[in-house]
């Protein structure tokens, strides 16, 4: 077995990658400043640092370009999108009144626990996906099925929170990652983006669009718009037949900047309506612990000075990761091809031209399973790979056939193209092996 472990299923960005000199000084800068650092070692206002805010709202309306500018009331400071989407759940559900969480199926697999903590366990649905993203469709059969035996054969109690005046309590939760997703790399295209709205209002579900990986688009070819000007689900809640039904909307924009700058900073953003957004920095933990990653937040905002952030990931980011996925996406067409794998996002077919986020959602040959491929994979070849597997929504889904045991998850952004490149060969000498032993 060869000595070193190469692991491409680690979803970390590479230290290689990151403005690690930049955010010294950053830091550098924030402490050094007496109004920022008291700002910053303080609790903070609820909603988080308001020059982050300012400029968070400014740095998004560039680069959506919605139909409107975003303004800071719409954005709150939150400790990344994980915590930030366990205070979503705190706030605006109820275990007892809301009846079920809805994930597209292949889910990003550590979310589930999430759901689970706030009470949802057994009560996850996995919805399948194509190449337009989560099928609204089957989503919205399933909804009418499920509200119409109240709630899975269950009686929909009342809500066993506080009715407070910042908030609401919804019936459904959408989960999903609509660019890039995490695992599969599909881009929900705009006409799902809005038939997936239509349906939150319809039946009264808080869609959560985890939405950190749009800036990390590369495809550069001129004769397409760019993937990142699709709409986000949260501004076409804005807008769509109108405006919002009620003052909470339907969508929050969950980002952060974990795979930008790096997650140990735990700092992210939500946006919504104004009274969602404001609901969701009234959490106890907030109100009571102060403005989630208060100093960090300083030092973060000092990146934005001379747009330095935007023309990081302009300049830096999007090339490196451009490099990492053309070097594997070409090793497995030339060297797994031959094997009967396949892969997306391919930017050789169709929709999935649009490249971009972390990961490569790999298919096996039929004759081959992911979990045997995994496990011989690490104790021949010394390679960690993610089982398809492990990305099965628990606990029951709504009939979905996605092979997810012939499928395999692919992370481009942690380990060097050297090391992509031998990870690949090693998956090679892997399936060859097996194959032949079949």
């Amino acid at each position: 077995m060869p000595p070193n472990r190469i692991d491409l299923f680690q979803g970390w960005p590479s230290p290689e990658t990151l403005p690690i000199g930049h955010l010294k000084q950053a830091a550098t800068d924030a402490l050094s400043n007496k109004a920022i650092s008291a700002d910053g070692l303080g609790y903070g206002p609820d909603e988080g640092h308001m020059p982050l805010r300012q400029n968070i709202a400014r740095w998004l309306s560039g680069f959506y370009a919605p139909s409107q500018p975003i303004p800071a009331d719409r954005i709150c400071i939150t400790g990344g999108a994980s915590q930030n989407l366990a205070c979503i759940l705190q706030v605006f559900t109820d275990p007892v009144f809301t009846q079920a969480v809805w994930l597209v199926e292949p889910a990003y697999h550590l979310v589930f626990r999430v759901f689970e903590d706030a009470g949802f366990h057994g009560r996850l649905r996995g919805i399948p996906e194509d190449e337009a993203g989560m099928d609204v469709g089957i989503l919205e059969e399933a909804l009418e099925a499920v509200d119409k035996s109240d709630g899975g054969n269950r009686q929909t109690g009342h809500p066993t929170k506080l009715p407070r005046p910042y908030r609401k309590i919804y019936k459904h939760v959408i989960y999903c990652v609509p660019t890039f997703s995490n695992p599969s790399g599909i881009t929900m295209s705009r006409e799902r983006r809005e038939a997936l709205v239509r349906l939150a209002r319809k039946h009264d579900a808080l869609i959560v669009s985890d939405d950190v990986y749009d800036f990390l688009h590369w495809n550069s070819s001129s004769n397409h718009p760019p993937e990142n000007r699709l709409p986000r689900l949260v501004d076409i809640d804005r807008v769509l037949d109108t405006d919002p039904q009620d003052r909470f909307g339907h969508v929050v924009s969950n980002g952060s900047f974990s795979k930008l700058i790096g997650p140990g900073c735990r700092v992210g953003w939500a946006e919504g309506t104004e009274g969602l957004v404001y609901g969701l920095s009234q959490a106890g933990s907030t109100r009571s612990g102060g403005a989630p990653s208060q100093l960090m937040s300083t030092i973060v905002n000092e990146l934005f000075h001379a747009d330095f952030l935007p023309r990081y990931i302009t300049d830096t980011l999007i090339p490196e990761g451009r490099r990492r996925y053309t070097a594997i996406a070409s090793a497995l067409q030339s060297r797994l091809g031959p094997l009967g794998v396949t892969f997306t996002p391919d930017p050789g077919h169709g929709h999935h031209a649009w490249t971009g986020g972390y990961y490569i959602w790999l298919r096996l040959p039929a004759s081959l399973g992911a979990s045997q491929v995994s496990r011989e994979a690490l104790r021949r070849q010394n390679l960690v790979l993610g089982n398809g597997e492990l990305f099965a929504v628990p606990g029951g889904s709504w009939p979905v056939n996605n092979n997810l045991h012939q499928r395999l998850r692919l992370c481009f952004m942690w380990e060097n193209e050297r090391q992509l490149l031998q990870g690949v060969e090693r998956l090679e000498i892997v399936l060859r092996e097996l194959l032949k032993e079949l």
